[in-house]
C-alpha cells in the first residue's frame, strides 16, 4: 500500500535521470492518444516500469484529472487487485461495496491515466479489472506494464526494446558511473570497449545499472572480462545462442558473485519485503547468522551503491526497495540457502511487534506518524498476515493493526483479515478474545450490528475466563458503542460509565479517553447536562499525554454542545481545531461527522453558500462510508435536516444542488478538509496548491517562498542538497516557471490562507 494518493495522482518522484528513449516516450504517447488500453511488454530488466512512468509523467497535461501509478508486484492474491488499485487512487477502503465499483464510481466521468505496474503474475485479475474500468470510464486510459500481454480485447501492444548500443545504452552507462566514479570519462581510447560492454549487456537498462555500480572500482576492461567468463557459465562458450533473459541473469549472477558475503546475505534476506522497507525493519529482520545489526546500515549503503537496493521517500518517511526483478533474484537465493522459512518468520514477528507497539501506545502523543507508518507498510502487513505457519500469531497480528482498520482507513480490509483468521485459529486463546474486540469494532463502524454483537459476547466470555482487565473493558466500551449507534443513548450511558472505571482501573486514566469521549456525546444526545464537563475532561486527559485522535472527538462534541447554545463563534473555533487535527487521519467516518457541523454552524451564521458545499463534501464522504448521519438518530439526523432546510430556502434547490456539485469534488477526508477550512476549490485542480505538486514539492515550495536556499531547505527538511534540487527543478517544470521568484509569487497567491 502506498502513501495516501493525491487527488491528481501518486507518481512516485525519480530519484535518477532518465536516459534515452525519445522515441518510444513519443510513439508510446502516440498510441495511447488513441488506445485507451497499452500494455508494455518485454524481458525482466528491459524498462517497462521506468518507460511507463516516464510517459505519465509527460502525459500529466493530458490528463488533468489524474495519473496513478499501481504497483502490483507486492499482491500475491488475485482478489486483492481491484483493492490495490481503489486504495492507490485515494479510496478509503470500507468494505460497504465492492472496491472496484466504487472505483469505477470515482474514475467515471474523469479525464485520468493509471499505470498498473508488474500484471504478469496476476494478468486475469489484471484484464478483468481493465475491462470493467474502460467501460464504465469513457475518459480513462491504461498503460500496463507486464511480461506477457492481458490478452484482451481492445488491447493495444508495445513491445520495450533494449536500448540503443552504442548511443542510449552507452550514454546510461556513463550516467550512472559518473554517480558512482565522478572522475569517469568516456574517450576515443576506451570507446570501443564501452560499446563492448554495453553490446554483451544487450543494451538492457537493468543489466547496465548493475554493471555500472562496479566501475567505481573496476575499469571497463575489468567488467568485460568478469562478464566473458559469467557468459561462458551459461552458454557454455555459445555466444550466440544467449537470450536476454540470460543476459540479465549473467548480469545479476556477476553482481552477486561480486558482492561480499555480508551484501550477499542482506540481498538475499531483503527479498523477504513487499514493497519498500525501513531501516530498522532491515536491521530486525536481516541481521543475524553472519550480519550483525551495527553492519546493516553499512552494508545497505554498499547495496545502495551498487544499485542493488534503491533509497525511496514515502510520507516524508526514508525507505529503501528492491526492483522486482532483483527481489526475485534474492528470494531465489534465499530459498537455496535454507533461510526462507526464518526470514519469513522474523518478517511476520517484526511487523507483529511493530503493530503491537503502536497498539500499545496509541493513547499518547505520534498518533498520525504511527498510522503512516502502517500506512506505507501495508504490503508487508498483508504479506506477514498470509505468512500461515502460525495461527495464533497471525489471529495477534490481526487484533494489533486495529488502529490501523479503523483510524487509518482500511476496514474491508480489516474485515477480510479478522474474518479469516478467526475463522483458522477457533480455540479459546487470548490472542482470539483481542481479535474477537477488534473484529467487533470493524463491524461496527461498517454498521454490522449483528456481528458486532455475536463477536462482542464471545470475547466478553472469553475475557472474564482469562480474566484480562484490560479485555473486559474494551468489551464493555464496545458494548456501549453498539448500544450508542441503535440510537439507545440513555442506555449507553451506564455502559460509558463503567467502560471509563474499568479502563482507568486496568491501565490508567489515558486508556479511557476515547470512551470518556464517547460517553460525553451520548449524555450530550440523550441531554445530560453533564455532557460538557465529561468532553472538557476528556479534551484535558488528552491534552495531558498528548493524545489527538480522542481529543478531536471531544472538541467536536463541545462544539456541538456551544453550537445548541448558540454560541456560534465558540463552536467554530472548537470545530476548526478538531478539523485541524483530523487532517492527519484518514477517517472519513469521523471526518463526516466533523464537517457535518462545521454546515450547521455556517448556516446559524447565514453563510448559505459555505454550508451548502460543506454538505456536498460530506454527502461524499458519507456516500463512501455507505452510510448517511441517519444511523445515529434523531438528534444528529434532525439537526442535519435543519440545516438543509435553511440553506435550500436561502439558495432555492438548484442554488443548494449546485452547491452540493462544488463541495462533492472532494476526493477524500483530507481534501474535504482543507475545502471546508481554507475555501478552497476542489474542481480547478491544476490551480489549487494540492493540484500538480506532491506533498514534498508543496513543503520545498513553501520554504523557496520564504527566501531559504536549497541548501538551507535540505537542513530544514532533513534532506541532501541533491534532492532538493531535484525537487525544486520538479517544480518548476511542473508550473511552467523559469525561476525561483515565480515559484514565490505563485504560492503566495495559492497557499490556503489561514484563518
Amino acid at each position: 500500500m502506498t502513501a495516501l494518493a493525491s487527488r491528481t495522482g501518486n507518481l512516485p518522484e525519480a530519484f535518477t535521470t532518465f536516459v534515452g528513449r525519445r522515441h518510444d516516450i513519443a510513439e508510446v504517447r502516440r498510441v495511447l492518444g488513441s488506445a485507451r488500453l497499452l500494455t508494455l511488454t518485454g524481458t525482466g530488466g528491459v524498462g517497462k516500469t521506468r518507460l511507463a512512468l516516464e510517459v505519465a509523467a509527460t502525459a500529466r497535461k493530458a490528463f488533468p484529472d489524474g495519473t496513478w501509478l499501481v504497483d502490483l508486484a507486492p499482491v500475491r492474491d488475485a482478489s486483492a487487485v481491484a483493492t490495490t488499485a481503489a486504495a492507490a487512487v485515494g479510496i478509503v477502503d470500507l468494505g460497504d461495496r465492492p472496491a472496484l465499483d466504487r472505483l469505477a464510481e470515482r474514475l467515471a466521468e474523469r479525464r485520468a491515466l493509471i499505470v498498473l505496474d508488474n500484471c504478469e503474475h496476476l494478468v486475469d485479475a489484471c484484464a478483468e479489472l481493465a475491462g470493467a474500468l474502460l467501460s464504465a470510464c469513457p475518459g480513462l486510459r491504461i498503460l500496463a506494464t507486464s511480461r506477457q500481454t492481458l490478452g484482451m480485447g481492445g488491447e493495444h501492444v508495445f513491445t520495450v526494446p533494449p536500448l540503443k548500443v552504442p548511443d542510449e545504452a552507452v550514454e546510461l552507462l556513463r550516467d550512472r558511473a559518473c554517480a558512482v566514479r565522478p572522475g569517469f570519462r568516456i574517450t576515443d581510447a576506451n570507446w570501443d570497449t564501452v560499446t563492448r560492454l554495453c553490446t554483451d549487456l544487450d543494451g538492457l537498462p537493468l543489466a547496465i545499472e548493475l554493471t555500472a555500480s562496479r566501475l567505481r572500482t573496476l575499469t571497463v576492461e575489468q567488467a568485460v572480462d568478469r562478464l566473458e567468463d559469467r557468459f561462458s557459465l551459461l552458454t557454455s562458450g555459445s555466444r550466440t545462442a544467449r537470450p536476454r533473459q540470460r543476459t540479465l541473469r549473467a548480469a545479476m549472477d556477476w553482481s552477486y558473485e561480486l558482492c561480499s558475503e555480508a551484501e550477499r546475505l542482506l540481498w538475499n534476506r531483503l527479498s523477504v519485503f513487499a514493497g519498500g522497507f525501513c531501516l530498522d525493519a532491515a536491521e530486525d529482520v536481516c541481521a543475524g547468522e553472519g550480519l550483525h545489526t551495527e553492519e546493516v546500515l553499512d552494508v545497505l549503503d554498499r547495496l545502495v551503491a551498487q544499485s542493488v537496493v534503491l533509497p525511496t521517500e514515502e510520507e516524508g518517511m526514508p525507505r529503501y526497495r528492491l526492483l522486482a526483478t532483483i527481489r526475485e533474484y534474492g528470494r531465489e537465493r534465499l530459498a537455496e540457502s535454507g533461510e526462507e522459512e526464518r526470514l519469513l518468520r522474523r518478517h511476520r514477528d517484526f511487523h507483529l511487534a511493530l503493530a503491537d507497539c503502536i497498539a500499545d501506545r496509541w493513547y499518547g502523543p505520534g498518533q498520525e506518524g504511527a498510522l503512516s507508518r502502517l500506512r506505507i507498510d501495508h504490503a508487508n502487513l498483508m504479506a506477514a498476515l498470509a505468512h500461515g505457519d502460525d495461527p495464533q500469531a497471525t489471529l495477534a497480528l490481526a487484533a494489533a493493526l486495529r488502529y490501523h482498520w479503523c483510524a487509518g482507513g482500511f476496514l474491508a480490509e480489516g474485515r477480510r483479515q479478522l474474518d479469516r483468521a478467526l475463522a483458522a485459529a477457533p480455540a479459546s486463546t487470548p490472542a482470539r478474545a483481542r481479535a474477537l474486540c477488534a473484529a467487533s469494532w470493524v463491524a461496527l463502524l461498517q454498521g454490522d450490528h449483528m456481528a458486532a454483537d455475536r463477536w462482542l459476547a464471545e470475547a466478553g466470555e472469553l475475557a472474564e475466563q482469562q480474566k484480562d482487565r484490560t479485555l473486559c473493558a474494551n468489551v464493555i466500551g464496545l458494548r456501549g458503542s453498539l448500544v450508542s449507534f441503535q440510537g439507545r443513548w440513555v442506555d449507553s450511558v451506564p455502559l460509558f460509565e463503567r467502560a471509563v472505571a474499568a479502563h482507568t482501573a486496568a491501565e490508567g486514566e489515558a486508556s479511557a479517553v476515547f470512551v470518556l469521549f464517547q460517553l460525553a456525546a451520548v449524555q450530550l444526545d440523550s441531554g445530560n447536562p453533564l455532557g460538557a464537563a465529561t468532553g472538557r475532561r476528556a479534551v484535558a486527559l488528552a491534552e495531558a499525554c498528548g493524545e489527538r485522535w480522542a481529543r478531536a472527538h471531544a472538541m467536536w462534541t463541545l462544539s456541538r454542545c456551544a453550537w445548541r447554545r448558540g454560541e456560534h463563534e465558540e463552536a467554530l473555533a472548537l470545530i476548526r481545531a478538531a478539523l485541524e487535527i483530523e487532517r492527519g487521519f484518514n477517517e472519513p467516518f469521523s471526518a463526516a461527522l466533523m464537517l457535518e457541523t462545521l454546515a450547521w454552524i455556517a448556516a446559524s451564521r447565514e453563510e448559505y453558500e459555505r454550508a451548502g458545499r460543506i454538505l456536498g463534501s460530506v454527502r461524499k464522504l458519507w456516500r463512501d462510508v455507505g452510510t448517511d448521519i441517519s444511523v445515529f438518530g434523531p438528534p444528529l439526523g434532525d439537526d442535519h435536516m435543519r440545516c438543509e432546510q435553511s440553506v435550500v430556502r436561502a439558495l432555492g434547490q438548484e442554488g443548494y444542488e449546485r452547491a452540493l456539485a462544488v463541495g462533492g469534488g472532494c476526493d477524500n477526508p483530507e481534501q474535504a478538509i482543507d475545502f471546508a477550512l481554507g475555501g478552497i476549490d476542489p474542481a480547478p485542480v491544476a490551480a489549487a496548491v494540492r493540484g500538480p505538486l506532491t506533498r514534498r514539492e508543496r513543503e520545498v515550495a513553501a520554504l523557496v517562498a520564504k527566501g531559504l536556499s536549497n541548501r538551507k531547505i535540505a537542513e530544514e527538511l532533513v534532506v541532501s542538497p541533491r534532492t532538493v534540487d531535484f525537487h525544486v527543478e520538479n517544480i518548476r517544470a511542473k508550473l511552467g516557471f523559469s525561476g525561483r521568484a515565480q515559484v514565490a509569487a505563485w504560492w503566495a497567491t495559492q497557499a490556503p490562507p489561514t484563518q
